[in-house]
């Protein structure tokens, strides 16, 4: 089974990086850019067919690894 977690910094953390390329967006005359964030995606396929059981294993994943959820949040998406 193959899962997604995109992991994104919280709203209320500065992204840098997002800033650095909504920039270079408006200088190569995207001017209709608003904001942007920048973040992670993993796909991680599993030994699994329960769907419950690889999204918790995922999740522990994210929480162990993958994301600092001090300053990170992310969502998994079952494909």
């Amino acid at each position: 089974m193959k899962i997604s977690a995109i992991v994104t910094l919280k709203k209320e953390v500065l992204d840098p990086q997002g800033k650095v390329v909504s920039q270079t967006l408006k200088n190569m005359g995207y001017k209709n850019i608003v904001n942007v964030r920048q973040g992670k995606y993993f796909e991680i396929e599993l030994d699994e067919t329960d769907k419950e059981k690889a999204k918790k294993k995922v999740d522990e994943i994210c929480n162990k690894l993958l994301a600092n959820t001090v300053i990170e949040d992310y969502t998994i998406n079952l494909k």
